[in-house]
């Protein structure tokens, strides 16, 4: 198993957020992450990440990442990408991405040719700063600088928020692409449909907790589940 997450427990303050969180993902899985507004799911992502303060157990290829900083955990091999998708509006298209990459570059899998033949629009505006680019067009930025960094894991929070149909559909040939490159993809969600159709299994978080763990599928046939977590 790639990543283990065991009785993970996140605070804002005296907040209590998360309460005893478990989920694991394995090398080459798609697992979306499903819940609610405020059901846990973006601070998952950032207890592990090293974000939020946390108690409990998140290992890392068996080592325990707790009580490491972000950027030990990023070296470590995990893509993280945020909600606000975080570019760097005065700097162009190219240099985002030249960023994301770790040293030289040198033995990842993924060059600025993969990211413009994934995204031919950022092709065309490499030389552009990414600050005038469309909310779409940074997100494609965002999940390509953090691809540069030839993670083995990649976490992405929400990356089809505000979308159009048509980026919505590119974002989900985005993460085929990457499990046919044996990325794991750890992907926190609102549309159902997206993570339902390319996901191997599907958690559903409900209180700080994860109250579903299965393939998409079963979730489909649990009505109570969905009804009681998902549905609005």
């Amino acid at each position: 198993m790639l990543l283990e997450v065991k009785n993970l427990n996140a605070y804002y303050g005296k907040s209590h957020v998360l309460h005893g969180a478990n989920l694991n993902v394995g090398k080459g899985e798609i697992v979306a992450l499903l819940g609610r507004n405020g059901s846990g799911r973006s601070t998952t992502a950032k207890a592990i990440m090293g974000m939020v303060e946390c108690k409990g157990s998140v290992r890392w290829q068996g080592a325990e990442t707790l009580g490491k900083k972000p950027f030990e955990i990023a070296h470590m091999g995990i893509g993280y990408v945020p909600e606000n998708r975080d570019i760097f509006p005065k700097l162009t298209v190219e240099q985002n991405l030249l960023l994301g990459q770790k040293g030289s570059g040198k033995g990842s899998r993924w060059s600025f040719n993969d990211m413009y033949t994934m995204f031919p629009r950022l092709k065309e505006r490499q030389h552009t700063e990414a600050g005038v680019l469309s909310g779409g067009e940074q997100q494609m930025l965002t999940l390509c600088r953090t691809l540069m960094g030839d993670p083995e894991l990649i976490i992405i929070d929400e990356p089809t928020e505000g979308l159009a149909p048509k980026i919505v559909a590119l974002v989900g040939e985005y993460l085929k692409n990457l499990k046919a490159r044996g990325v794991s993809v750890l992907l926190i969600e609102q549309k159902l449909t997206i993570a339902m159709a390319i996901s191997d299994r599907a958690l559903v978080m409900g209180h700080g907790s994860i109250v579903f763990d299965g393939t998409p599928a079963m979730l489909r046939a649990d009505v109570a589940i969905r009804k009681e977590w998902l549905e609005v």
